[in-house]
């Protein structure tokens, strides 16, 4: 039915305060400098896990596990995500979706089944800016309706940002958070980046500057009713 790189049997971190199993899709249409899941990249290869695979699965770990998250790659990409998630929802489990927003026509459709979102930022609004964060792909206009839909929808959510230094700077995350706010998003958290095998360059301090600002995080905190930085 889906294309499933992995499965993550057992995470408490992926969706708070539930447990759940994590589907990581095949498939992702950008090219983020910072992915550390580059191996789910490519939609055209068949993934490690099956379909089958998480039905065996979830079939046993009912009582166990509260939900499932399906994330990737981008799992906005498959085509079949609606009746993947229906049927996760028929078998008891609430339904979770990790996305960086870039088809909206896809979102609307999986939309009313999710229970929570976890939206990705990759980088200012900036048509430029954001396919620079996306390996010069995203159509940041979509990226933004797409939020603007989930804002509309009631669905709790989150939004994060991947602080790659190479990409963004403290004013960046400043702008990102106004602009944030005054969308109405109440949720959002920075995420450290870690430089991936091929960047031999960007050194710790790089980093750490955006968690080790502490007039940076005192403003976030007052723009969000709930932000925290995950180092």
């Amino acid at each position: 039915m889906i294309n499933i790189g992995d499965i993550e049997k057992f995470s408490l971190v992926d969706w708070p305060n539930k447990i759940a199993a994590v589907v990581f899709m095949q498939g992702c249409p950008w090219r983020c400098p910072f992915c550390y899941n580059q191996t789910l990249q490519n939609p055209h290869i068949e993934g490690a896990a099956t379909w089958e695979n998480l039905i065996h699965l979830l079939e046993h770990r009912k009582g166990i596990i509260d939900a499932v998250v399906f994330s990737g790659g981008e799992p906005l990409l498959q085509d079949n995500l609606p009746q993947a998630m229906d049927v996760v929802i028929d078998m008891g489990f609430k339904v979770g979706l990790h996305t960086g927003g870039y088809r909206p026509e896809a979102f609307e459709k999986v939309l009313p089944k999710v229970a929570w979102v976890g939206f990705d930022i990759k980088a200012p609004f900036i048509s430029e800016r954001y396919k620079k964060a996306t390996g010069g792909i995203a159509d940041v206009e979509k990226v933004q309706q797409s939020l603007q839909m989930l804002i509309k929808s009631g669905v709790p959510f989150e939004c994060r940002t991947t602080c790659d230094p190479r990409i963004l700077n403290i004013d960046d995350i400043y702008q990102m958070a106004d602009t944030l706010a005054n969308l109405g998003v109440k949720e959002y958290y920075l995420q450290k980046y870690r430089p991936i095998p091929t960047d031999k360059t960007t050194q710790e301090s790089e980093c750490n500057k955006f968690f080790n600002d502490e007039k940076l995080l005192t403003y976030l905190r007052s723009e969000f009713a709930i932000f925290d930085a995950r180092k």
